[in-house]
Parts: structure tokens; C-alpha cells; sequence
């Protein structure tokens, strides 16, 4: 889940429709809800914070290190207009970057991907089995050919690729999928992307690369 922080709903709106087309689930906060949310927020909530995207004035009334306290995700602040000294003075506020206004929700998400990978000590991408997974919102490749997947179904890969194979439970998922704010939407759809995903890697891998346990969860396993 992306967070989107700025007092005016058409830009949290419009970020949020942008990224749900790329298949990232997001969700927009004013400061001051923000402040109050991430302050008493559930550690699993917390877990699903992919980014935090802030504005230039809303990053000023917050405080990126307090932030950082709670989070591990990238903190990027929006600016209005380009100027140097107001870059470096958002730098100097502690956040991990900053981008000036408009810009592509795929830069966006390369940015986040580059910003996690180095502080996790990560590639920008994982590789298993002839299939290579994308951080940033591309289609996975297999041997080296884009393998197109809808969007959902190319995100629930991302993050099981994204969590060193590790089990995550149903709802651990439909969290970083859907986002936790998200009503509309039952999380049994988890178990459907991910019934179509496996039948596709099957075919074209020839194995299943997805292990999945009762109770326990799924993860992305070697046929080695």
C-alpha cells in the first residue's frame, strides 16, 4: 500500500486512480490524519506501508524521522515547483528522496523500488527458476521474454518475491494488494489471482513455483 499525503483530495485522488491502474493499492491522508493514523496504527497495518509519498509543505509539519520509527517503507516528498533550496531543505527533513511535480507513477515506482533495494541490500529484481520479477511495476520475464500478467496477479508475484521466501498468509497479501482501507473488496479474490497465477507459471515454467500451506500460507519456492 502506498500512502499519499496532501491536503488537497484531487492530488491524494488522482495519485491513488494512477496507481490502482498500475495495480497498486493506495490510500490518501491530510496531515494531520496522517499524523494521528501512523501514531496508532497496528504493527501488521504498519507492515503494509509499501511507501509513503508526502507533499512539500505536509513533509515540513511531519516529521520523516518519527516516521521512520514506525516504517522501514522509502519516504519521498513531492515538490510544487523545482528549487534548490527548497530540495535540500526536504532532504534535511530526513526523507529518502524528492521529486518534483507531475511526474509518472512508474518513475515513482522505480524510485521506491531503488530506495528499498538499497537499503535492504537488495537487487531491483529477483530471480528463480528462469523467471526474473520485477520491483518497480514491470511484467516478469521468463528466460528473458516480458511474460505479461494482469495487474493483480503480477503484484501478488512481486510480493512473494519481495519477502525472501518467507510464507505470507492470505490476508497478509490481500493487505499489500488491496491495501487495508479497502471495503469493496472481498479477501477471498487472494485465493483466485493466485489460482489463475500458479496455472499460468505452470505452463510456462513447467513447475509450479508457488508452495502454498493450509493455514500457513504461500511462498515462492526453487525446483532445485
Amino acid at each position: 500500500m502506498i500512502v499519499i499525503v496532501d491536503e488537497r483530495e484531487m492530488v491524494t485522488q488522482g495519485f491513488a486512480s494512477l496507481f490502482g491502474r498500475e495495480g497498486f493499492s493506495s490510500t490518501g491522508f491530510k496531515t494531520d490524519e496522517f499524523h494521528d493514523w501512523i501514531g496508532s496504527a497496528a504493527g501488521e497495518d504498519l507492515k503494509s506501508i509499501g511507501a509513503c509519498l508526502i507533499g512539500q509543505e505536509e513533509t515540513k509539519r511531519l516529521s520523516p524521522s518519527s516516521i521512520r520509527k514506525k516504517t522501514g517503507a522509502p519516504i519521498i516528498s513531492m515538490l510544487e515547483q523545482n528549487s534548490l533550496s527548497n530540495t535540500l531543505e526536504l532532504f534535511e527533513c530526513g526523507v529518502d528522496d524528492v521529486v518534483r511535480k507531475p511526474i509518472h507513477v512508474r518513475e515513482l515506482l522505480a524510485r521506491i523500488s531503488a530506495i528499498r533495494a538499497r537499503s535492504q541490500g537488495k537487487e531491483n529484481s529477483a530471480y528463480i527458476d528462469g523467471l526474473r520479477i520485477f520491483f518497480d511495476g514491470r511484467d516478469p520475464e521468463i528466460d528473458g521474454e516480458v511474460f505479461p500478467l494482469p495487474r493483480r496477479e503480477k503484484r501478488i508475484l512481486e510480493y512473494l518475491a519481495s519477502i525472501d521466501g518467507r510464507r505470507a498468509t492470505k490476508a497478509q497479501i490481500f493487505s499489500a494488494i488491496y491495501g487495508i482501507f479497502d471495503s469493496d473488496v472481498e479477501e477471498n479474490v487472494v485465493e483466485s489471482h493466485i489460482s489463475k497465477l500458479r496455472k499460468k507459471l505452470r505452463k510456462a515454467l513447467g513447475q509450479d513455483p508457488i508452495d502454498s500451506k493450509r493455514f500457513l500460507g504461500y511462498r515462492l519456492v526453487s525446483a532445485a
